[in-house]
């Protein structure tokens, strides 16, 4: 099975009977985080007001508020489009939580037009990020989002 199918797969399965979106994007960001090479932080930060609030994830500390348009975060949300960063250091504005990151993806989290937050991909490794896994992370979007009464 493709890798994207494969996240996507794995994290619909746990999400089955689940009613809250904590122990669900915990999971999720535990799926991605242990199931792709050379990921040094995956998690999720949630749209509250105009701001993006740091909800689960895994890897070192992070922070916590991210403004809407502000950082590779805020700007994907803001324009609610995948955002695939090869060098982090040449992007206008990059909120550096982790000074090892390299290189970063952000997939927000739509459901009928509206954000609901951002998935959130760090690798210390320049240029790691590409389509096969914008793909993927957006079939793990797709999956989340489809579940809306859960992530609100």
């Amino acid at each position: 099975m493709e890798e994207n199918q494969e996240l996507a797969e794995q994290i619909r399965s746990l999400a089955e009977g689940e009613r809250a979106a904590l122990p669900l994007l915990a999971n999720a960001a535990a799926v991605i985080y242990w199931g792709m090479k050379e990921v040094s932080w995956a998690g999720f930060y949630l749209l509250q007001g105009e701001e993006l609030v740091l909800g689960p994830f895994q890897g070192k500390p992070a922070c916590i508020r991210i403004p809407l348009g502000k950082g590779v975060c805020g700007t994907a949300a803001s324009r609610k489009r995948t955002l695939v960063v090869p060098d982090v250091s040449a992007f206008p504005g990059h909120i550096a939580c982790d000074s090892a990151s390299r290189s970063e993806i952000v997939v927000p989290l739509i459901h009928d037009g509206r954000v609901l937050g951002v998935l959130d991909l760090d690798s210390t490794v320049p240029g790691r990020f590409g389509e096969r896994e914008q793909r993927a992370l957006e079939a793990v979007s797709s999956v989340l989002s489809g579940m809306p009464e859960k992530l609100l």
